[in-house]
């Protein structure tokens, strides 16, 4: 065998069996975001914003000057108080956490900070632009 077939024959695409030796490709482009601030919310509504510093095939990201979003809002003693409408509110305080790891397992959004706004959920009762339609 040449070595031409060779490469051929081990380059073809691994299925879920295993056994190819060619490298998965990922569906995210995370290396555009490195190094720059990044959103990433997780299973379970936690919510981080830090640079962005690296990442792995598994979505394992590492994030330095990370803060986390505080659910619920602050009282005058400064503890978290859950909202009875909504307990998994975010709020805009924040806690420094530093350096760290997210389990890619965990990750279901990264986004980067920058060049992104909230907009109003169309999903939503759409109460408001029908009282706004009946009043004029």
């Amino acid at each position: 065998m040449s070595s031409e077939t060779k490469k051929t024959s081990n380059s073809g695409g691994a299925g879920r069996g295993g056994g190819g030796h060619g490298k998965k490709e990922s569906i995210l482009e995370l290396a555009k975001f490195v190094d720059s601030q990044v959103r990433v919310k997780c299973l379970g509504g936690r919510e981080l914003r830090g640079a962005l510093r690296g990442y792995d095939e598994l979505v394992n990201l590492v994030l330095d000057d990370c803060e986390e979003f505080i659910r619920g809002e602050m009282n005058q003693n400064n503890k978290t108080v859950s909202d009875k409408d909504d307990p998994e509110k975010i709020t805009n305080q924040t806690r420094k956490l530093g350096l760290v790891v997210i389990r890619g397992t965990q990750v279901s959004l990264v986004s980067p900070e920058e060049g992104t706004e909230e907009i109003a959920n169309p999903f939503l009762g759409g109460g408001e632009e029908e009282e706004e339609e009946e009043g004029s």
